[in-house]
């Protein structure tokens, strides 16, 4: 029996810096996760997912991520291994943590 949909989000890698992005309502790419489109009707995600997948000289690894609405309505990470590539590495502080973005 097939699962049920559960809403999404498009994430890569930006092929240069090789930082996480998400693809945002406007298919433009961010490196926030709040800002990313929350997909909730599968074949809508299916269809962005393939139009990232044509992007080969930005991103790199294109894939659908579970995701919930936050508090804020915001897309949310619902995994841990999702919450890990929002936030960056933890063994020190740099990238987005020096930045304090990772809030």
């Amino acid at each position: 029996m097939a699962r049920a949909f559960t809403p999404k989000v498009v994430t890569a890698n930006a092929l240069i810096e090789g930082d996480v992005i998400y693809l945002t309502e406007d298919g433009q790419w961010t490196r926030e996760l709040s800002e990313a489109a929350l997909l909730t009707d599968e074949a809508d995600a299916q269809l962005r997912l393939l139009e990232a997948e044509q992007q080969q000289g930005a991103i790199v690894g294109a894939y659908l991520a579970d995701a919930v609405a936050g508090p804020d309505g915001r897309p949310a990470p619902t995994h841990f291994r999702e919450e890990f590539r929002r936030t960056g590495p933890s063994n020190y502080f740099h990238g987005k943590q020096a930045e304090d973005r990772h809030v």
